[in-house]
């Protein structure tokens, strides 16, 4: 049977009976952030710029390669950024400050990945107002990045970076739960920056999409890396073998074209975002080679997984992507 999911991005007459609901939702989501806008509802504003990575859909986008690329590029500019997140997947009440040690149970996988690859500072927490104080009042940083919350509204934001799928875009186009939208695509019109997930190009309902070579990136494998033995190899001497390819991401497809568009056979294995891998979920896969993302990396390194191979990916900024990001986000962070 299809999940909701993959009815939202195909044509199914399933998503016309949710529509009532769906008018609904995205009337409230209009009203709420109208009462933000007129400070009906408080925002609050942290002591530093605070930039918000998001999505106006449900699912993965690939925003995580994103920030963490972003973080990379500010350390290189002379910044001290700092990320907060909802953790979501994780079980922390409160606020926590992600360290290397903890289980992605507790804190999240995201999170936890976006430290171990950035070493900054990163806090998660339900009420993202809360997670920055944190982040700020115990470390020092000069700019706070947002794991996701662009509709956390009462967590003010100096700018914002919506992050679209060149591929799935925004589906068929309908807000939750006839479709995958959080917001209606008008919002895109308000947001600072636009940033592509791969290649695309035209138009969707009345908004300028951009191409990639206007504002994008590409997530590029740079390096596999042993599950536990930190062991790196090139993915070229995985080649002739049969691989069995794990993804428990927004989006497991893209991941197994990019294996096979670098020359693998590659035996699928989706399974839900943030799954929770156990030992069983690999208990008839004797001897195989696997590659998983890093993001189910972080869940899968207390199994016992001999031939086990982590796909490092580095997003990778167009020309134009790095001109908007240094003529106008650098600027903000100067002031």
């Amino acid at each position: 049977m299809k999940s909701l999911e993959q009815h939202w991005y195909e044509s199914s007459f399933v998503c016309w009976f949710l529509l009532p609901l769906s008018w609904l939702y995205c009337a409230v989501a209009v009203v709420r952030r109208r009462l933000y806008q007129l400070n009906i509802k408080k925002s609050y504003t942290a002591r530093v710029p605070v930039i918000v990575i998001g999505n106006i859909v449900v699912g993965g986008s690939g925003k995580t390669p994103l920030l963490i690329s972003l973080c990379e590029y500010l350390i290189d500019k002379g910044f001290k950024p700092g990320v907060v997140s909802r953790g979501y997947g994780g079980s922390v009440t409160g606020v926590r400050q992600v360290e290397d040690s903890d289980p992605a149970k507790l804190v999240g996988d995201e999170p936890l990945l976006i430290h171990q690859r950035t070493h900054v500072p990163v806090v998660v927490g339900r009420d993202r107002v809360a997670a920055v104080d944190y982040l700020t009042t115990n470390n020092q940083c000069d700019v706070v990045l947002s794991d996701d919350g662009l509709q956390h509204y009462r967590m003010k934001r100096s700018f914002e970076i919506v992050v679209i799928d060149a591929v799935r875009k925004f589906g068929n186009g309908f807000c939750l739960p006839a479709g995958p939208l959080r917001e209606r695509v008008s919002r895109l019109k308000e947001v600072d920056m636009i940033v592509y997930n791969g290649r695309h190009n035209g138009m969707h309902n009345g908004v300028r999409e951009k191409s990639d070579d206007e504002c994008a990136y590409s997530l590029e494998i740079d390096r596999l890396v042993h599950l536990t033995s930190e062991k790196t190899v090139s993915l070229q001497s995985l080649q002739g073998k049969a691989i069995h390819a794990v993804a428990g991401i927004g989006n497991p497809s893209r991941f197994f074209k990019q294996l096979r568009d670098n020359g693998l056979t590659v035996i699928e294995h989706a399974f839900p975002d943030h799954h929770d891998y156990t030992q069983k979920d690999f208990a008839d896969w004797d001897a195989a080679c696997i590659a998983m993302t890093e993001k189910d990396a972080v869940k899968c390194r207390q199994l016992t997984l001999a031939d086990a191979w982590v796909v490092c990916v580095t997003a990778k900024f167009s020309e134009s992507l790095e001109s908007q990001v240094s003529a106008n986000l650098l600027p903000l962070l100067k002031r």
